[in-house]
């Protein structure tokens, strides 16, 4: 794993209202490594997902890619410039096939508009047809191979979390933020997921950023974890540093096992 940063942020904060989403948070994504975000609901988990890949736009602070401010960016050329994300809430959309909707997410890849489809069709069909081609290979990939002609709805929810991995890949992304992509899936499904996510890691070279709240799989994946607590940064190092830190016992997982044990 090459320890030189990919991502950066840079003390940023977000409020909404009265309410501190974000305060002060700073963090650094090795290139090519997994990170996990954890912390209890309301830590500001997904709105610092949301800041980094241009949802929202933060109070203060710095969203830095591959030495690049992307801080002001619109979504859609923060995903041109190869970071994608999952959403903790599906966001497929459900009338279309798994194909259909993979190739949505090669949009910020298309060069040819609707009028250079009209006067140039040769090389626009060309386009259709690579892009096609890279949407496959994702589903080959995902093993969604029978169900590339399914429309989303009539799918099992683990396998539509896996169609929005893969819809997320057909961006080509060199990170990729996951925002709960194991939540309310069964434990083989869990599985499943954390392997693909390995997967995507190490066989593409895709750094993750990973929001979970199943402990069990990001202590297991995750090459440094970041925890969050009332929108600020209480820890920060190895999973098993993590486990240990006495601030995140108190916040997190120590709340986990006192649920277990009750």
């Amino acid at each position: 794993m090459d320890d030189v940063s990919i991502l950066g942020v840079a003390t940023l904060s977000k409020k909404f209202g009265g309410v501190t989403a974000v305060l002060d948070v700073s963090l650094d994504v090795p290139r090519g490594s997994i990170v996990s975000i954890i912390g209890p609901n309301g830590a500001g988990k997904t709105s610092l997902l949301n800041m980094i890949s241009g949802f929202y736009k933060p109070d203060t602070g710095r969203v830095i890619l591959e030495g690049r401010d992307i801080t002001q960016k619109k979504p859609s050329d923060i995903a041109a410039l190869g970071v994608a994300r999952t959403f903790q809430n599906i966001a497929l959309f459900s009338g279309l096939t798994v194909l259909d909707n993979l190739m949505l997410g090669r949009h910020v890849r298309m060069k040819s508009g609707v009028l250079s489809s009209v006067i140039y069709w040769g090389m626009a069909q060309k386009e259709d047809i690579a892009h096609r081609e890279a949407c496959e290979e994702i589903i080959d990939f995902l093993k969604l191979q029978d169900l590339r002609k399914q429309p989303t709805a009539a799918l099992a929810y683990g396998l539509r979390k896996r169609v929005e991995l893969g819809r997320a890949l057909a961006v080509e992304p060199k990170v990729l933020l996951l925002d709960e992509p194991m939540g309310g899936m069964n434990q083989d499904e869990k599985e499943d997921m954390a392997r693909f996510v390995l997967d995507v890691n190490q066989e593409r070279g895709v750094t993750v950023v990973l929001i979970e709240h199943d402990m069990g799989v990001v202590m297991d994946i995750s090459n440094r974890v970041i925890v969050l607590d009332r929108g600020r940064r209480i820890a920060a190092g190895t999973p098993d540093e993590v486990q240990r830190d006495p601030a995140v016992i108190q916040a997190y997982l120590g709340t986990a096992r006192s649920e277990e044990r009750a």
